[in-house]
């Protein structure tokens, strides 16, 4: 990214995205010219078609590149395009990593975890070799880009990578084991959806059981099309569920106030508020009173 950046920025083409450094966008009178860079890999878009070929070839003048022609894979993910919209998914991925975990022959599960589950540091016996527990860990972390349902669960299983155990290797495999059964899952980003923007936050107080931190969740919508979504224990244990409601809309609000900021600058801007939606009735009244500042927290 270092040596093509400048190079962008001497082609006459915009620096940086302030709001994505991996982005970059030029506008012209014609339209919008979208640079995605990772590393040597690149994905080149936008409505302005002749300004789309220009940049490839004044980038094939100073780089050694190969047009892959219209985006089908990318860095381990499938794009496939229908007349209806795009799906995302990690076909592919998924299917080495059921073979990575040496379970071709089992039997799939309808769950990532089982109900009611509680993982704590103490479970079982220690693993011998935590290797292989971090390597089938750290490929469930990249196949999250396409399969929020598995968002959770291995947000779960992620936090015992230090000293795992049999039972939460356990709980590793039958993540898997869900994910066999569910290899063509992915995105759906339909052509006919809205462009408006919508969020969806809720907190499970004092979830962890170990330490009674609680675990914020969110999920961000494009019209019908689900562009973000997060699984994370906060940082600091909540005195109750408001507290813990009021933390997850504060992660929540940021992360929509980036994807506000970065959809203007990709030609998306959201005319009026953006509406969040919760589940906890005094969450929403405190917010509220908070907002006309009868109350402080």
């Amino acid at each position: 990214m270092a040596s093509v950046a400048p190079r962008i920025r001497v082609l006459g083409r915009d620096t940086f995205n302030p709001h994505d450094t991996a982005l970059f966008i030029h506008k012209t009178a014609r339209g919008m010219v979208l640079l995605l860079l990772d590393v040597d890999d690149i994905i080149i878009t936008g409505d302005d078609v002749p300004g789309v070929e220009e940049l490839k070839q004044s980038l094939s003048q100073k780089f050694e590149m190969k047009d892959l022609g219209v985006l089908s894979y990318f860095l381990g993910l499938e794009v496939t395009s229908s007349d209806d919209g795009y799906l995302l998914s990690q076909v592919k991925y998924a299917s080495d990593l059921v073979s990575k975990a040496e379970l071709n022959d089992g039997k799939s599960v309808s769950t990532p975890l089982e109900p009611n589950v509680k993982l704590t540091p103490m479970d079982g016996s220690p693993l011998s070799d935590p290797t292989r527990y971090r390597q089938l860990v750290g490929s469930l972390v990249y196949l999250t880009t396409t399969r929020p349902d598995i968002a959770y669960a291995v947000h779960l299983v992620s936090q015992f990578m230090a000293a795992p155990r049999f039972t939460h290797y356990a709980a590793v495999l039958r993540i898997i084991r869900y994910v066999k059964g569910t290899l063509f899952h992915g995105l759906h980003f339909s052509t006919n959806s809205s462009s408006v923007l919508r969020a969806n936050f809720d907190a499970d107080w004092a979830s962890d059981p170990s330490y009674r931190r609680s675990t914020t969740g969110y999920c961000l919508f494009l019209g019908n099309s689900l562009i973000s979504w997060r699984s994370k224990k906060q940082a600091i244990p909540s005195h109750s569920s408001t507290e813990a409601e009021y933390r997850a809309l504060g992660d929540t609000t940021s992360e929509l106030l980036s994807l506000r900021w970065l959809l203007k600058d990709m030609g998306i801007p959201q005319p009026s508020s953006t509406d969040l939606y919760c589940d906890n009735q005094i969450g929403f009244i405190t917010t509220t009173l908070s907002l006309r500042g009868d109350v402080k927290m």
